[in-house]
């Protein structure tokens, strides 16, 4: 299910940054302008999109960050719960040896 997000994730980002890409090219080259003002728009334009991208990156960064913590904390989690439930198991079971052995003790004519 995770590899299905990351394809999805990283579709939409190259979908976006496609559309953004060929509207933008689209839109100056429609435009009736200059050269030297269609290269300033340009180069604006792509500016902006390199801001825009960074930003997205710098977030998805942080996610992916707040996710591996979240992650981390959980299987902390279940690690320390599974050795209360294992020690839990291995009293219980040393308890019930124990019960069995002083049983056994107690009756010279069953032999362990």
């Amino acid at each position: 299910m995770a590899q299905e997000n990351d394809g999805m994730a990283k579709g939409l980002i190259v979908g976006f940054f496609s559309g953004a890409i060929v509207g933008a090219v689209v839109g100056l080259l429609m435009a009736p302008k200059s050269g030297r003002e269609l290269r300033s728009e340009l180069k604006t334009r792509a500016n902006d999109l390199m801001d825009e991208a960074q930003d997205y990156v710098q977030r998805a960064r942080s996610k992916a960050v707040d996710v591996v913590n979240e992650g981390k904390k959980r299987s902390d989690d279940l690690v320390s719960d599974a050795r209360k439930k294992a020690d839990t198991l291995l009293g219980d079971a040393e308890r019930i040896l124990t019960d069995a052995r002083t049983k056994n003790a107690g009756d010279p004519g069953r032999g362990v």
